[in-house]
């Protein structure tokens, strides 16, 4: 499949730029969970929305797509080509792995294991790995509507198969944005944070889910036992 191809078609420019501004609310909301003095990738980064936008001392942009990296990385990230289960960093070099719609992209549940693997490896003690994900049991009728979707997940099954790799997972949202950025969210920055300070309008309007998952020990071994 030529996902460079699909991603050239999927967003026009209008659309890109306005995915970049509502990203900066979205960003400010989950920068509670990210320390601003350590090291943040984002796996899958695709347009970079993400990484150009969150506050930290250190950002890395991994993708398989090198033209979204090379098109899209502010000139303070650093890029990485290469899928989201073998990623040449140290162990315990990382603060924070955030993964927004990328896990559906997957080609098996057993790479999907490789990577929580992997994340768990380059997370620091008490490190969060932060997973943005369509929940199919909230967006079934339109979930492959895209042609690269492979795999589908409820928040219940992504929160089982962190717990499996060693993760403790405080914080479970089944609900949280729209399906899409052609969904029903409201664009202008300050409606997107005002969404955001109401949970109570996410259960009308959320088909994501949010997990975040912490690492508790060196091990995932000790961490799946503690």
């Amino acid at each position: 499949m030529n996902e460079t191809a699909l991603y050239r078609t999927r967003f026009d420019k209008t659309e890109l730029r306005a995915q970049s501004v509502f990203w900066v609310p979205i960003c400010r909301y989950l920068e509670r969970y990210i320390p601003p003095d350590g090291t943040t990738l984002d796996l899958g980064a695709g347009f970079c929305h993400f990484i150009n936008n969150v506050t930290s001392a250190r950002k890395i942009a991994l993708d398989l797509n090198e033209e979204n990296l090379r098109n899209f990385a502010a000139g303070n990230v650093q890029i990485m080509v290469s899928d989201g289960s073998h990623i040449s960093l140290p162990d315990e070099s990382l603060d924070t792995v955030f993964a927004s719609n990328v896990y559906e992209h997957f080609p098996s549940r057993e790479a999907v294991a490789e990577s929580f693997a992997e994340v768990y490896r380059l997370l620091k003690p008490g490190g969060r790995l932060i997973v943005m994900q369509p929940n199919f049991a909230h967006c079934t009728k339109h979930y492959y509507d895209f042609f690269d979707h492979r795999l589908a997940f409820t928040h219940l099954g992504m929160a089982e198969g962190l717990r499996s790799a060693g993760f403790e997972v405080p914080v479970v949202h089944g609900r949280f944005l729209p399906y899409t950025s052609k969904s029903a969210l409201p664009r202008a920055p300050w409606m997107v944070a005002l969404y955001l300070r109401f949970p109570m309008a996410w259960l009308l309007l959320g088909q994501q889910m949010l997990l975040v998952a912490k690492k508790v020990s060196g091990s995932p071994f000790t961490a799946a036992t503690a």
